[in-house]
C-alpha cells in the first residue's frame, strides 16, 4: 500500500511538471506588453513608462551636430519590464515589447560646445521633458516595417498626445532597419542590451 502511494505521488507530481511547463511558455506569449490600441489602430499612450526598466540616455547634442541634432535632447529610454525579462533570458524582444523614449532637453550651455559646470566637473545636464516618441514589436500587425511600430507623441513639452498612428516606414523603421545593431533596436549604445 505505501509502494502505490508513492507511485501515485509520484506520477502527479510529474504530471504536475509536465503541464507547468506549457502554460509557462503560453503565458510568456501571449501576455506580454503594454501596447493598448484603441479602435482606430492609433497606439493610446504608454502610462507609467518612467517605472519601466531604463535601459540608457543617448545624447546628440547640437553643439556637436553643426546645430543641427535631428534629436538635441537627451534620449531616456525605457523598455516594460515583462518584455525585458524575456530579452534578459533568451536575447531577444517578444512581441508585445513597447520601448518608450522621451526626449529632454539640456539645460541652458555656458560653453560654445553647449556643456556648462557644475560640481561635478563639466558636462551636459537634463532640463525639461521635450517629447516621446515609442516602438512597439507586434510582427504582424507591423510586417511592413520589420515587426516594429513606430509612434509619436510630440515632439514638445507635456502634456504629449492621448495617441498615435504608426508612422510611415520613411520616418523612422528605414533608420533602423539601415542602423540599428540587432532586431530595430540601437543595442550598440545600450551596454545593458549587450
Amino acid at each position: 500500500m505505501h509502494s502505490i502511494y508513492k507511485t501515485v505521488i509520484s506520477t502527479a507530481a510529474l504530471c504536475a511538471g509536465l503541464f507547468a511547463v506549457p502554460l509557462a511558455v503560453a503565458e510568456e506569449a501571449t501576455g506580454i506588453g503594454a501596447a493598448v490600441f484603441d479602435i482606430k489602430g492609433d497606439l493610446v499612450r504608454p502610462e507609467g513608462f518612467r517605472q519601466w526598466v531604463f535601459i540608457g540616455a543617448p545624447l546628440t547634442p547640437n553643439a556637436l551636430n553643426k546645430g543641427g541634432a535631428a534629436f538635441p535632447e537627451f534620449h531616456y529610454v525605457y523598455v516594460n519590464p515583462d518584455a525585458f525579462a524575456v530579452y534578459q533570458r533568451t536575447g531577444t524582444f517578444p512581441d508585445g515589447t513597447v520601448v518608450a523614449k522621451e526626449l529632454v532637453l539640456l539645460k541652458p550651455g555656458e560653453h560654445p560646445d553647449g556643456s556648462s559646470d557644475a560640481p561635478s566637473g563639466r558636462g551636459y545636464f537634463a532640463d525639461k521633458y521635450n517629447g516621446m516618441d515609442v516602438m512597439v514589436k507586434d510582427s504582424k500587425r507591423f510586417s511592413a516595417t520589420s515587426g516594429w511600430g513606430f509612434f509619436n507623441f510630440g515632439h514638445h513639452a507635456p502634456p504629449y498626445s492621448e495617441t498615435s498612428t504608426a508612422a510611415p516606414a520613411a520616418s523612422c523603421a528605414t533608420c533602423h532597419q539601415a542602423n540599428a545593431q540587432k532586431d530595430m533596436l540601437f543595442t550598440q549604445f545600450y551596454p545593458i542590451l549587450q
